[in-house]
């Protein structure tokens, strides 16, 4: 299974509170944060409810 690198590049405040605490169960914080997952369909649901916020990266 491969590995993806996530990174928040715009900030979290003033978004849904779905999308905030997405962010935060991803472990992203502030903009710049990044952190490496394994690819699977849960990560893939959590991506795409704050894709406009992140930036994927396939490591």
């Amino acid at each position: 299974m491969e590995n993806v690198k996530v990174t928040l590049v715009k900030s979290i405040v003033g978004c849904k509170a779905n999308q905030i605490a997405t962010a935060k169960s991803l472990g992203l914080k502030r903009p710049g944060n990044s952190i490496v997952l394994p690819n699977d369909a849960v990560l893939q649901g959590k991506i795409k409810v704050i894709s406009h916020l992140v930036k994927v990266e396939t490591v």
